[in-house]
């Protein structure tokens, strides 16, 4: 699968891009047919919370629809993991609706 990953005003580091592509590419377990990913990281300036700032956006690319989470936490890592847990309930219910 292929996981674009777009940093807005700063540059994420390898370590966190490489996290962020495992994570999202084990979503093909749940759904086999996914076309690419893309992953938009930025830091949340309207937080009430100054320390939970980190906001991450993930789009899914199925065939004829597309599947969508979005967190923030207080890491993108944190925030990633929150949005896989609910990528993978979109991914199985889209699944069981082809499979009907």
């Amino acid at each position: 699968m292929n996981v674009k990953v777009q940093s807005i005003k700063f540059d994420a580091d390898k370590k966190l891009i490489d996290f962020i592509e495992k994570k999202i590419s084990k979503l093909e377990k749940f759904f086999d047919g996914i076309i690419g990913a893309e992953v938009i990281l930025r830091l949340d300036n309207h937080s009430t919370d100054p320390t939970d700032n980190k906001k991450v956006e993930v789009l899914i690319k199925l065939p004829g629809k597309e599947a969508f989470a979005e967190r923030v936490s207080k890491s993108f890592e944190e925030a990633v993991d929150h949005c896989a847990d609910a990528l993978k309930i979109q991914l199985s219910k889209a699944k069981g609706k082809i499979q009907n």
